[in-house]
């Protein structure tokens, strides 16, 4: 029997720590599927960037409204008959369930990579407000989505093209196509 949310419009989350390349790889993914971006970052109230900033991790206090705008986003487009592609770190199991009951019909890409790429990638980013000194407190706080419903894991040793190709690849074994 095919799944039913194939059916539908569908969001799809590109998640992961900081420096793992989810607003490239994002961008990449909507403009295959000709969806509508939206970067999760720029959601972040302005007292979660001034954490941020000062290299404070947030707390899951700080992250649950941010959670709620980008949900509310999601169903606002699927609302519409629309799909969607979000980036957001969603670290957590209780995020990405935050998010699934936020916007029903919702897939995950999931970017890994060593800490040692991770730390190399954020180096390298020119006015990004994440410092590298918060890329430890982040995979501290990661919980890896394996075994997780819809999730589609994605090394990211690779150029953005070859992310962005897995990516689609793991998807359409879900039912996800343009």
């Amino acid at each position: 029997m095919p799944d039913q949310r194939m059916n539908r419009p569908h969001a799809i989350i590109v998640m992961g720590v900081s420096g793992c390349g989810k607003s490239s790889v994002g961008e990449k993914i909507a403009e295959a599927l000709r969806l509508d971006f939206v970067e999760g970052d720029a959601l972040h109230p302005a007292s979660n960037v001034e954490k941020m900033s000062k290299g404070i991790p947030l707390t899951d206090e700080d992250r649950m409204p941010w959670l709620d705008l980008i949900g509310k986003r999601m169903q606002a487009s699927l609302d519409k008959c629309e799909g969607i592609i979000v980036s957001c770190s969603a670290l957590k199991r209780i995020y990405r369930d935050r998010l699934r009951a936020a916007a029903g019909n919702l897939f995950f890409v999931y970017l890994e990579g060593s800490k040692a790429l991770l730390a190399k990638r954020m180096g390298e980013r020119k006015g990004h407000f994440m410092p590298v000194s918060l890329l430890e407190s982040q995979l501290a706080t990661l919980e890896v989505p394996t075994g997780e419903p819809g999730v589609v894991t994605v090394d990211i040793d690779d150029t953005v093209e070859g992310i962005t190709v897995t990516a689609l690849r793991g998807l359409s074994t879900l039912g996800v196509t343009a």
